[in-house]
């Protein structure tokens, strides 16, 4: 019987971290590196009596891309030229994990704004590609499970 379990193959249900798309407004955002810091899900317990959503910003980092016009320039153009005005440009950032091409989850960033822009650094020495971080934060994320739920 130890046998043949030990010849058994099994099927692990793991999602790789390369995986992902990102869409800004509907369109996709191409040259997309990474996110990093993503919790779209935390509570602030202070006692029994008192507990709140915690909304940590997050970065997506990605190419510098030339084109003006490309859907993450356009917002972080905008986002300049605001320069410190309360009110925000937003967008609705959707976040999409994927397993053999098949979309198994989505995170939808409501009201998602840029608090911060910063680059990786411009070497002459270097032959990296410049990375473009963005500090993330929102108003809201929803949560949609695309398979296995019905």
């Amino acid at each position: 019987m130890a046998d043949a379990v030990s010849n058994t193959i099994q099927s692990i249900d793991s999602l790789s971290a390369n995986e992902f798309a990102v869409e800004l407004e509907g369109e996709s955002v191409t040259g997309v590196f990474r996110l990093t810091g993503f919790v779209p899900f935390k509570l602030d317990v202070n006692n029994t009596t008192s507990v709140k959503a915690v909304r940590e910003p997050f970065k997506l980092v990605k190419m510098v891309q030339r084109d003006p016009l490309a859907p993450v320039n356009s917002w972080i153009r905008q986002t300049i030229q605001s320069r410190a005005e309360i009110v925000r440009p937003t967008r609705t950032l959707t976040i999409m994990a994927i397993d053999n091409g098949v979309e198994i989850r989505r995170w939808t960033v409501n009201g998602a704004w840029i608090g911060e822009i910063g680059y990786s650094d411009f070497d002459m020495a270097s032959g990296d590609l410049v990375e473009e971080r963005l500090t993330i934060h929102y108003e809201d994320i929803v949560e949609t499970w695309s398979i296995g739920l019905g």
